[in-house]
C-alpha cells in the first residue's frame, strides 16, 4: 500500500468543528495528540454500548469511550506505564480499497515510549466477520507502513481486568498522604504479602496503609502478580 498516496487522515481540531486533512504518512504524532475526538456521543433509548468518559491519570483529563470493552482497553492503557498520552477516536483514515471508498476511525491512539499504537476494540466473536477482517486488514497495512504498532484488542482475561479496575480506584494520588507514600516507598517490601504489607507502619491506621500500597501497585512502584485475586497472601515485590 502507497500510503503517500492511497490513504488520508482527516483529523477534528479542539473544537470539533473543523476539520484537517492530512496525507497518512505526514500527520505527525504531536497533531495527533491534540485530537478531538472524531464522533460524539452517541445516546439513545434502548442502546446497546455504554458510552461514558474515564479519568485518566496518565492525561489528568477525562476520554471517552463507547462501550464497556473500549473502557476496559482504557484501563490497561492507564495503567501502562509506557503509554503518556491517549486520543480516543483520534482520525478518520480514508483510502480506496478494490475500487471503493473505504472510512475507518480507530478506537484509540497510544502514544509511547516506543512507537505509536493504533487500537481497534472489537468482541471476540466478531473478529472473524468479513467487513470486520477486510477493515482492520487495510488498516493495519497503512499503520504499520508507518512502522508504527497495529493493535486488534478483545475480552483480556477476568482476573486480570477485575484487578486493574480494582487498581484503578487509587489512581489519583493527590488523595494519599505524601509523607506515607515516601514511608512506603523507603521500606523493604520485596518478598512480603500484601497483608504482612499492611502493618508495616504501625504509626498508621492498617487502612491507609492498605490504600496507599494498591496505590504505588497502580503506579507500578509496587508489582505482584495480578493474573490471581489481591488478597492478603500476594506477594509483593519492589519495581525495578
Amino acid at each position: 500500500m502507497d500510503i503517500d498516496t492511497e490513504v488520508v487522515a482527516r483529523v477534528r481540531c479542539d473544537s470539533g468543528d473543523a476539520v484537517e486533512e492530512y496525507a497518512w504518512s505526514s500527520v505527525s504524532e504531536e497533531r495527533l495528540a491534540s485530537a478531538a475526538p472524531w464522533r460524539m456521543f452517541r445516546w439513545y433509548r434502548g442502546q446497546k454500548h455504554y458510552s461514558g468518559t474515564y479519568w485518566s491519570a496518565t492525561l489528568r483529563n477525562h476520554v471517552i469511550y463507547e462501550s464497556r470493552l473500549e473502557l476496559a482497553r482504557l484501563l490497561f492503557a492507564d495503567f501502562d506505564r509506557s503509554v503518556h498520552c491517549i486520543v480516543a477516536q483520534p482520525f478518520l483514515l480514508e483510502t480506496v480499497q478494490e475500487g471503493k471508498l473505504r472510512r475507518h476511525v480507530p478506537d484509540f491512539l497510544l502514544l509511547t515510549d516506543q512507537v505509536p499504537v493504533v487500537v481497534d476494540v472489537k468482541p471476540l466473536h466478531r473478529l472473524s466477520r468479513p467487513e470486520v477482517v477486510f477493515t482492520f486488514g487495510w488498516t493495519r497495512r497503512a499503520v504499520e507502513a508507518r512502522g508504527w504498532k497495529y493493535e486488534v484488542w478483545s475480552e483480556p482475561p477476568t482476573g486480570e481486568l477485575e484487578n486493574v479496575r480494582f487498581l484503578a480506584g487509587f489512581r489519583r494520588e493527590w488523595l494519599f498522604s505524601t509523607a506515607l507514600l515516601q514511608e512506603l516507598r523507603e521500606a523493604d517490601l520485596h518478598g512480603v504479602t500484601l497483608g504482612q504489607a499492611a502493618s508495616c507502619l504501625p504509626v498508621h491506621p492498617a487502612s491507609q496503609v492498605r490504600s496507599a500500597i494498591h496505590h504505588l501497585l497502580w503506579t507500578q512502584r509496587l508489582v505482584t502478580d495480578l493474573d490471581q485475586p489481591l488478597g492478603p497472601s500476594r506477594i509483593l515485590w519492589q519495581a525495578a
